[in-house]
């Protein structure tokens, strides 16, 4: 991850960046049935993938990624907010356009959360994510998270839709002899709180996803579909099928245990560019079978 991110991350997790959020879209009819016929799964995009074409033209770009053969987005908060300076109705009216949905976005949790988990809901978004927490000194920072998630989870249900947390390789460091992705998920109430697992992220702790996705069956309800290559300062992603992942194994053990959306992000773009990347990611999971 680049350090704008972490930064812009760090941010959000501490509330102080000062978003403006338009709201954003979909139909619950088309996205209570996400699950693509003929497909044996449904994917989409971060729309992080692709940031600087959104911003620059946030229509263009998600037309692309809609002829790319994406079937939802997953957006986040930036300067102009989830939904991209149209407002939720506009935006869900857009997206219908082009016949994608957006299923979920990850946001800044500590500022206007009641009203971003209305409108989501109002416009059939399934999920508000956590993206970001940072690295912490103690445990007992972790299991205040849990104690927050949780509160997140029953504002998210009372709307009528979902809460979940996006990790990073952070929380599958240990720190007082416990992983704090474990003490967040044993301290939080499956019924309010979900996760996305950031596959990529997983492998650079050198955990192995699929000991997670079983043992946390039904837990892991989306993931991140992140491909990572090695390289002279460590690692960092690419275009999937080009990097070290074992995807064929790690997304069967994930369907198994019961994830149900895959989004692709892409952060690092060697040689190619974001848009190409975005396009070369679809075609890979269009040809992936299980």
């Amino acid at each position: 991850m680049s350090n704008s991110r972490r930064d812009f991350l760090k941010l959000s997790s501490l509330g102080v960046l000062g978003f403006t959020t338009p709201i954003q879209k979909l139909s619950a009819a088309f996205l209570n049935n996400i699950e693509i016929p003929g497909k044996d799964f449904s994917f989409g995009l971060q729309l992080w993938t692709v940031k600087e074409d959104m911003a620059i033209n946030a229509k263009e770009t998600l037309q692309k990624v809609a002829s790319d053969g994406y079937h939802f987005v997953e957006s986040f908060e930036g300067k102009q907010g989830m939904f991209w300076g149209m407002g939720h109705k506009a935006f869900k009216s857009y997206l219908d356009e082009l016949k994608i949905s957006i299923l979920s976005s990850h946001c800044d949790i500590q500022k206007d959360f009641e009203r971003k988990a209305a409108e989501a809901a109002e416009i059939g978004m399934k999920y508000l994510i956590c993206p970001y927490k940072g690295p912490q000194k103690s445990i007992d920072d972790f299991k205040r998270f849990a104690e927050e998630f949780n509160e997140k989870g029953a504002i998210c249900k009372k709307n009528g839709i979902r809460f979940a947390y996006h990790n990073h390789d952070y929380s599958w460091k240990e720190i007082d002899g416990q992983i704090p992705q474990v003490v967040m998920m044993d301290n939080t109430d499956k019924e309010l709180v979900d996760f996305e697992m950031d596959i990529y992220w997983v492998v650079a702790a050198g955990i192995d996803p699929q000991a997670y996705l079983q043992k946390y069956a039904g837990r892991f309800r989306l993931c991140h579909v992140k491909d990572l290559i090695r390289t002279a300062d460590g690692h960092e992603s690419c275009i999937l099928g080009k990097g070290t992942i074992d995807f064929h194994s790690i997304l069967k053990t994930a369907k198994a245990s019961g994830t149900k959306y895959y989004i692709v992000e892409q952060e690092a773009f060697t040689g190619t560019t974001p848009l190409l990347s975005a396009a070369a990611d679809a075609s890979y999971l269009q040809h992936f079978k299980f």
